[in-house]
């Protein structure tokens, strides 16, 4: 058999190097992410008005950002076609191609929810749900910005188990994926709820809570979920 080149050899490392900005790029240009950004802009001009207290506009900004990051979870991993799905796994192998699209999803999801961090937190009160203490604006908006990455998260590990590999048929990995995100926010003990609440109650206070612990768990649920959806991925790959 004939010896590969160099060039040869280097090219699964390099479809690796390619493959997040290449994610990125067909997300982008698919257009399939206006209908969740719209509809998280829509949530926040329905549910956000200027002069509310931060804190309980920043709890509700970030519990929205959970059901987004699920649905940009599905968009990235059914974007392809499966023929360039197949060769863009065949090139940088079918995990790390699956692994390119959750963190390209998790990176949108969490660039929507700095970006409603900043804007809820200029146009919010910076004071208690009675309007009677005054709370600091740039550590809430640090307790939103933890929040709303917490929510991110948990959404990218409910998009990553209820899409390919794992559910592959539309009719049951749309409403899983819908009951799933209403379960992450509403089930005792979930980070997502967990963060969501001490912004509320910190509210009701006036002292800013930092959910640190909620982001941590999130984290750790979401690199699991990742790590089942990669491992299916290569298995069935």
């Amino acid at each position: 058999m004939p010896t590969p080149t160099p060039v040869q050899m280097s090219t699964p490392r390099s479809a690796h190097d390619r493959a997040p900005p290449q994610s990125a790029a067909l997300l982008l240009r698919s257009q399939r992410w206006l209908p969740p950004v719209i509809l998280y802009a829509a949530v926040l001009g329905i549910g956000v008005q200027t002069g509310q207290p931060v804190l309980d506009s920043l709890g509700y900004a970030a519990a929205a950002v959970l059901p987004v990051a699920a649905w940009l979870v599905r968009i990235c991993a059914t974007n392809e076609p499966p023929a360039a799905r197949s060769c863009v796994g065949a090139a940088a192998g079918p995990a790390r191609a699956h692994l390119a699209c959750l963190l390209v999803a998790f990176g949108a999801a969490a660039l929507l929810g700095v970006v409603a961090t900043v804007v809820v937190t200029v146009v919010s009160d910076p004071a208690s749900t009675d309007h009677r203490t005054p709370v600091p604006v740039v550590p809430a908006g640090g307790a939103g910005l933890l929040a709303a990455l917490a929510c991110a998260l948990l959404g990218t590990a409910v998009g990553a188990l209820t899409t390919r590999p794992l559910l592959r048929s539309t009719g049951r990995a749309v409403p899983a994926m819908l009951l799933a995100a209403v379960l992450a926010l509403v089930v005792t003990g979930s980070p997502a709820r967990v963060a969501v609440t001490d912004l509320v109650t910190g509210s009701q206070a006036g002292v800013v809570p930092a959910p640190v612990l909620p982001l941590f768990v999130a984290g750790a649920m979401a690199a699991a979920a990742v790590a089942v959806a990669c491992a299916l991925t290569a298995r069935r790959g």
